[in-house]
């Protein structure tokens, strides 16, 4: 006993360990947890080991890839198979910030619907509709599934995890304006931040855009070489608040929105090259949401990708993304261009694997309604 509180009791909830994309983490049925948000804020942290940088007493991995949460529940809305909410566990701070979405988990929720039984297999691919609560949006994940429930071997591989697997297939609907209600939050396809120019657009997740040369930065630097650069960091993060002000969004300190990409030229055969930060680390290969919003501003022109990205012909594009692992694909439908430009779908091809499966434990006082 110490702090006054008794350690003694353990409590089981019973959760999934999945790689979905490029991240990892537990995937619950929302009904496990709390129904307070705070409360099961609580059991998210001590599920993860947060606070602490080595996450040595949880299931994070010390790392933000590796330190998030899905939330998974049958839907009762028209059309729509089940309910999802992301958070985003901080590793080093008592902060589980469900603002964002997470693409990449988004990966494995279709997988786990399935798994838990709230998605029947309907042939060698289950259809699972998904509303994403986090930024009130629907996804379509077409999972590869048999006889006896999802496949996860297969010969698709992504950048930025090793080997190969069964392809999941997301196809994103409602992404513009996911937090801001419009594609350019400000009305402005360019404007000046600390002497910067951005782009601040809201596809899938909000954004802060600028070129990687404004900075002093190539935009092919690797993830080590722009986390050593502290005073690049203090810039971006004075600029990003701005961002949040200007785009409506508040005050952004201590959150993870608007997110933040710088982009290049490409050196290889994307069509852009970019950097995704986290927003305090720079990401080690691509969010899928980060994804949709970079291509999207890629392809508008008068934005700051004009002179940098590759422009393919026609609304119906694949754009490839130069990132710290490879490349990451987007297939994105448009209509129009320049500030009338409208995004009307985007879709991405990811993989996922159940790693583990039963019971995460975490002191049982935080599941009876006692504090941290």
């Amino acid at each position: 006993m110490r702090g006054g509180v008794s350690m003694s009791r353990q409590s089981a909830i019973p959760c999934i360990l999945m790689r979905g994309g490029t991240s990892k983490g537990p995937y619950f049925v929302t009904g496990d947890l709390p129904p307070d948000p705070a409360a099961r804020d609580r059991v998210l942290l001590a599920a993860m080991g947060s606070p602490d940088a080595r996450q040595i007493d949880g299931l994070g991995g010390a790392d933000p890839l590796t330190s998030k949460v899905a939330m998974v529940n049958r839907s009762a809305r028209e059309g729509i198979d089940v309910d999802y909410l992301f958070a985003q566990v901080s590793v080093a701070d008592a902060v589980v910030d469900t603002s964002p979405s997470c693409g990449n988990v988004l990966a494995g929720v279709g997988p786990f619907a399935i798994e838990r039984g709230m998605v029947p297999v309907t042939g060698e691919e289950t259809l699972v509709t998904i509303y994403n609560t986090n930024t009130d949006s629907r996804i379509e994940a077409v999972v590869r599934t048999d006889g006896r429930g999802v496949v996860y071997d297969g010969d698709t591989a992504i950048d930025g995890v090793p080997g190969t697997a069964a392809p999941v297939r997301l196809n994103f609907m409602d992404i513009v304006g996911s937090k801001t209600g419009r594609l350019l939050p400000t009305g402005r396809l360019t404007e000046t931040i600390e002497g910067v120019e951005v782009t601040l657009i809201d596809v899938a997740v909000p954004m802060m855009i600028f070129r990687a040369q404004d900075l002093g930065k190539t935009g092919h630097e690797s993830p080590a070489e722009l986390d050593a650069d502290r005073d690049f960091f203090a810039l971006m993060e004075a600029m990003r608040r701005i961002a949040g002000e200007r785009m409506g969004l508040g005050d952004v300190a201590g959150r993870v929105i608007p997110k933040v990409a710088m982009l290049a030229a490409p050196r290889g055969q994307g069509h852009v090259a970019a950097r995704y930060f986290v927003p305090h680390k720079t990401h080690g290969a691509f969010a899928v949401t980060g994804a949709l919003c970079v291509s999207s501003c890629a392809m508008l022109a008068g934005s700051v990708s004009d002179g940098l990205a590759r422009r393919p012909e026609g609304d119906d594009r694949l754009i490839l993304i130069e990132h710290p692992a490879g490349l990451i694909d987007v297939a994105l439908k448009t209509r129009g261009g320049g500030a009338n430009m409208e995004i009307v779908s985007g879709g991405v091809i990811r993989t996922a694997r159940k790693l583990m499966q039963g019971e995460v434990f975490v002191p049982g006082h935080l599941l009876d309604g006692g504090g941290a």
